[in-house]
């Protein structure tokens, strides 16, 4: 089996200090990446400040014989993200990886959630992808070549009870990929998403007691560094994974049905009289950008 390798890459890794990230950016560093350890040190809810999180993960990979240098800042600022590539830039010249993994929690029932509440959670997933991906895209661009991952989750993509703010924040960064990809195919940049499960800070008092030793985070790991790799020539795609088990989910429409011709007005009762037909998912298919949805609609429009 040929290995897999990332000698030569530079990756950026945000909230590598534990958990799932600290194994990707383990894992690249072990197979001949220079990495750049982004954490900024904060609870599972977003307080506090501990650069012992990255130092840490940067020892283990320099007693190790790899190549990583540690980054404290925030992922939830255009300042903070521009740094953060400007860490790679600066160190070793270029940028190859970037997988944007920082989060944090603030799970509240929907009537109970404050304002704040709702902005520190998409601050950091939904904007914090926003603030690192735009200054990354820039360099991989000029280089002709990237390999970028966003994380999701099982709560954004199917709902998970109390995580409305968390919830819309994933969601939110599968659309970000679904118009990137649109935007930067053309210069080798291939940009997925995934949405990982593990047992860690984030999920010990969501997942049962008993999974603790069968979500372990190295399991994501494989599937991320696939994305990441130069050999990889997937993109817009999104990929489900926990356990040891690996899928891919995907947004689909299904044929539908056409009413009227384009002209007269439909009413409300001929949605009722057809929702069977509206809402069948037969015949399912995927679509490649906004446009190619008016396929459906190709008879009202001939």
């Amino acid at each position: 089996m040929t290995q897999i390798s990332f000698e030569g890459k530079v990756a950026v890794v945000t909230g590598a200090g534990q958990g799932i990230g600290r194994m990707y950016a383990l894992e690249l560093a072990k197979r001949g990446a220079k990495v750049v350890v982004n954490d900024l040190g904060v609870s599972r809810e977003g307080t506090g400040k501990d650069t012992s999180a990255a130092d840490g993960v940067v020892d283990e990979i320099i007693k190790a014989g790899g190549s990583a240098i540690a980054c404290y800042d925030s992922v939830a600022t255009m300042e903070g993200g521009k740094n953060i590539i400007k860490k790679a830039v600066d160190t070793w010249g270029r940028l190859d990886i970037l997988i944007n993994n920082a989060g944090i929690l603030r799970d509240r029932s929907f009537l109970k959630m404050t304002e704040e509440e709702w902005d520190l959670v998409t601050g950091v997933h939904l904007k914090g992808a926003f603030c690192v991906t735009q200054p990354a895209l820039k360099v991989m661009k000029e280089n002709n070549y990237g390999r970028v991952v966003f994380t999701a989750s099982a709560s954004g993509l199917y709902g998970n009870f109390g995580q409305t703010n968390y919830g819309a924040a994933k969601m939110g960064m599968i659309g970000m990929m679904n118009s990137l990809k649109q935007e930067f195919s053309k210069y080798n940049i291939k940009i997925n998403t995934v949405a990982p499960t593990a047992w860690s800070r984030m999920t010990a008092d969501v997942l049962p007691p008993d999974f603790k030793d069968k979500f372990k985070p190295q399991f994501n790991e494989p599937m991320v560094l696939y994305l990441c790799a130069e050999e990889n020539s997937i993109t817009g795609e999104i990929f489900v994974m926990g356990a040891g088990w690996y899928g891919r989910s995907a947004i689909v429409s299904g044929d539908g049905i056409c009413i009227g011709d384009a002209d007269r007005a439909i009413s409300v009762e001929e949605i009722r009289d057809n929702i069977e037909a509206i809402s069948s998912l037969e015949n399912s298919r995927e679509h490649d950008s906004a446009l190619s949805v008016f396929s459906y609609m190709g008879p009202l429009l001939k």
